[in-house]
């Protein structure tokens, strides 16, 4: 591993353990650096992929295809990266509409990003009978630090940022339930 990789690899893990603690200058500092977007989309991926080996084990006991398991998994993975781009982007324009000031998109690409962190850990939910509750405290834990990156990266009160965060929020997760139950009935379809 040459010394960039192993830099690029350091950086993601820092960014990771401070995005899960709540780190407030982590998400303030996120839109200052141009590679954090890369770091940001990085996170989003391996969340996508985390919440895909979350799902894998169902599949497994339904005794899904090599093909219909691969299809799930980037079906579950592209779930995570287009939710992560539609939060973005309905918190961006309400964004703009409370604040007086211009926002500009990509100021929030790299904190949002980082506030997936938590999602990393979604392959947890494999534990069973509490696959579930694990999900909704990672779906949680990954709002409260959207609330916080949209606070730093907007420059504005936690309430508002709030108010943004939580508009979007409950459309975000019924779209990504939408799709697991989609993809449970492919499952039980093609058995």
């Amino acid at each position: 591993m040459n010394p960039t990789q192993n830099r690029s690899k350091w950086q993601l893990l820092y960014t990771i353990k401070n995005a899960l603690l709540l780190n407030e200058q982590l998400y303030d500092d996120a839109c200052n650096t141009p590679f954090n977007n890369q770091l940001a989309l990085t996170i989003v991926i391996l969340a996508g992929v985390s919440h895909a080996f979350g799902s894998l084990f169902i599949l497994l006991i339904n005794r899904a295809s090599i093909y219909l398991l691969l299809l799930a998994l980037l079906i579950d993975v592209l779930s995570i990266i287009i939710g992560y781009y539609i939060w973005t982007l309905t918190i961006w324009k309400i964004g703009e509409w409370i604040k007086s000031t211009p926002v500009k998109l990509r100021n929030l690409l790299s904190p949002i990003g980082f506030a997936y962190a938590p999602q990393v850990l979604n392959f947890l939910t494999l534990i069973p009978l509490l696959g579930r509750p694990i999900e909704l405290i990672l779906a949680l834990w990954s709002l409260l630090a959207v609330i916080i990156a949209v606070t730093q990266a907007l420059n504005i009160t936690t309430r508002k940022a709030g108010f943004i965060c939580l508009i979007a929020w409950p459309l975000i997760q019924i779209a990504v339930g939408f799709i697991q139950v989609l993809e449970q009935k492919v499952v039980q379809f093609t058995n």
